[in-house]
């Protein structure tokens, strides 16, 4: 028999053969003895390559080792799977004994052998071997340019890949390079994956162009790559017009957009894109789809589109994959339906870290603090440990539900107990926690005494705390850092000048205001989502657009009037004082959360409960009408602001007015 036939039926038995080469299995023996030549270095390669190929690395290795005990001389084509094994098995150990078999051999200049070595190098975290390597080619191909990236890109070092992309660039241009070293996609991948991790736009930009120039811009993996790389500056707009104009997509073109559009608040575009993908035949949906899918339906919350999607999930037999489970939690969680998030999470038989996470946040997003605690606890019962995000969402968990006793236990105890070492979403927490019970001087000492630096989110939430218990002194410091730190948004102008408002200096809230006006500053425009007969229903705070505005102000109308005769009264501390009363009152009926129920009052079933999603957090004011409109009309009345959901039934709501 041939060696080319037997080397086609080895393909079949390689991985029971090669045991070692001597096998127990006499029948296997006597066939290697029969067909394959023990002293021919080229079968070993042919069983090494088919074993490497297999992912069957250390059987490949062991060949490799075979080799040497037979005392063949390797050749160039025995080196690189063998060295790839390694690569694969992270086995450091065994890749320096094969450089040094190729050192020996005089093939370590080889460029397949080096560019394998440099690869194998950098996937064990040896960037300075590997580059040594790579410096001492002296004729390089564009396999050893790419590993050489690559390497940089897989270790986290991004500006070193970008700049070797540069200097690559500069050979070119010199005419330095050899004739062989012609950039390629998988080359252009690495260095567009590296884009996607610096910091700054124009780099992305230009390689982009480089892309286009060299006609690799219909290229699928790269149009995947360029959809992140810009999605990761917020350029949403030019990932979209990537995406549109790829000729050819795979799944992981339709699940990168589909993400792309759910991260950044475009959940109504997610949905539409993967109902694309749907009519597409050509392209399967699979559970990172799915889960994108959950995740746009969670930000828009719409709980009917929700369940379709879990059925999708059901029948895919997905439910049970801990990422598409997770997920399912989480849309429950932001659909207001934590008790079918909590049985999302009952039925998963494998939960990670992140599940037990996402059904805590649950918990804490819905006023359950002690439900979210006690899922914890239960976390560290079953052996999970607790990681950063988990304490975010314990300490989020107390803040909502004012547990300062609890918030401060963990605080204090999540690096002696878990070593996970509080972060600056964590003093946010405890900041918030502490200033919404009223401890503005203990939140303050706390800021003070960070390690790091404080930014926007604790010194945000000392403002927010300052706004509730009318601290001007607090807030006007807090103030200056947040302007110091990001003086073009509008928010923090606004709540400084609801402080001034709330204590009666309208000099202040003058200049505030001014100044507002003067630097053209913008507030987010607060809108309202109801789902109501498989529509969504979008208001704006003065909003006439919606066919029914008429009689949605005039319903309104009516309703002040019932909850001013069981004690309402407008709390327009925040409006702008130079305007007249009833030019005051007017203004804060038109807020968006408030079209939003009573349209949706009109339009419901007499009994059923009614839920609105609002984009910021709810004002005061609304919260106190959205109260008494419960108790008037005997509905419950869930209100989803930015942070967390209220509970609203009986003239009463679920945060305690704590929020």
């Amino acid at each position: 028999m041939k060696i080319s036939n037997s080397i086609s039926i080895l393909t079949r038995v390689s991985h029971k053969i090669c045991r070692n080469h001597y096998s127990t299995n006499p029948n296997l023996t006597t066939w290697f003895n029969k067909y394959i030549d023990k002293t021919n270095v080229s079968s070993w390669n042919s069983i090494i390559a088919e074993l490497a190929r297999s992912g069957d690395s250390l059987e490949a290795l062991r060949a490799f080792s075979s080799i040497r005990k037979l005392s063949l001389t390797p050749t160039r084509s025995s080196f690189p799977c063998a060295i790839k094994s390694c690569s694969a098995l992270l086995d450091l150990h065994s890749g320096k004994q094969v450089h040094q078999q190729a050192f020996i051999f005089g093939l370590e200049q080889d460029l397949f052998v080096s560019s394998a070595l440099i690869d194998m190098y950098s996937k064990c975290g040896e960037l300075i071997d590997a580059r040594k390597l790579f410096d001492e080619i002296s004729q390089r191909n564009i396999v050893s340019w790419t590993s050489m990236i690559s390497g940089y890109v897989q270790n986290n070092n991004a500006r070193e890949a970008i700049l070797l992309f540069k200097e690559f660039l500069i050979e070119e241009s010199a005419g330095e390079n050899s004739d062989n070293v012609i950039i390629d996609s998988v080359a252009m991948v690495s260095v567009l994956s590296a884009c996607s991790s610096v910091t700054i736009k124009g780099v992305t930009e230009g390689v982009h162009g480089f892309v286009i120039k060299r006609g690799f811009d219909s290229n699928v993996g790269i149009g995947n790559i360029l959809i992140d790389a810009y999605a990761k500056f917020g350029d949403v707009d030019v990932s979209r017009k990537i995406f549109d104009r790829m000729v050819e997509k795979d799944v992981i073109s339709w699940n990168s957009i589909i993400a792309v559009c759910a991260q950044n608040g475009l959940a109504m575009e997610a949905l539409d894109v993967f109902k694309e993908m749907v009519k597409n035949y050509d392209v399967k949906y699979n559970a990172v789809t799915m889960s994108a899918v959950l995740l746009a339906v969670a930000h828009v919350g719409v709980l009917r589109a929700g369940k379709c999607v879990h059925d999708q999930v059901i029948k895919m037999g997905l439910e049970e994959n801990v990422i598409v489970g997770t997920s399912i939690i989480d849309m429950y969680n932001k659909c207001g339906r934590v008790e079918l998030a909590r049985k999302a999470f009952n039925r998963m038989k494998e939960k990670n870290v992140r599940s037990w996470t996402a059904m805590i946040a649950a918990y804490g997003m819905h006023s359950h603090a002690r439900e979210a605690l006690e899922v914890f606890y239960n976390m560290i019962r079953a052996g999970v440990k607790p990681n950063y995000i988990t304490f975010v969402s314990v300490l989020a968990a107390c803040s909502h539900a004012g547990l300062v006793v609890e918030g401060w236990h963990w605080f204090q105890n999540m690096s002696y107990e878990f070593n996970v070492e509080p972060g600056i979403e964590h003093y946010g927490c405890m900041v918030d926690l502490l200033g919404r019970a009223g401890h503005l001087k203990e939140a303050y000492d706390l800021i003070r005494g960070m390690k790091g630096k404080p930014d926007f989110i604790v010194w945000g939430s000392l403002l927010g705390a300052c706004r509730i218990h009318k601290n001007v002194e607090l807030g006007e410091i807090a103030a200056r850092k947040l302007f110091e730190l990001n003086p073009n948004n509008c928010g923090y102008h606004v709540l400084l000048s609801n402080i001034y408002a709330g204590a009666g200096r309208w000099e202040d809230v003058e200049r505030t205001r001014s100044l507002i006006k003067n630097r053209r500053l913008t507030k987010p425009p607060g809108f309202s989502l109801v789902e109501l007969r498989d529509k969504v229903h979008v208001f704006l705070v003065g909003d006439k657009e919606h066919p029914q505005h008429e009689k949605i102000y005039e319903y309104l109308e009516e309703l002040t009037v019932k909850i001013q005769e069981i004690g309402y009264v407008p709390n327009m501390t925040s409006v702008l004082h130079d305007v007249d009363k009833e030019e005051k009152e007017m203004t804060l009926r038109v807020h968006s959360e408030k079209l939003a129920v009573a349209f949706a009052i009109i339009n419901s079933v007499p009994g059923s409960t009614i839920q609105v999603i609002k984009n910021l957090r709810v004002c005061s004011d609304c919260h106190t009408v959205i109260k008494l409109i419960s108790k008037v009309v005997e509905r419950e009345i869930v209100v989803r602001d930015s942070k967390r959901f209220h509970y609203f039934k009986d003239g009463l709501c679920s945060c305690g007015d704590y929020w």
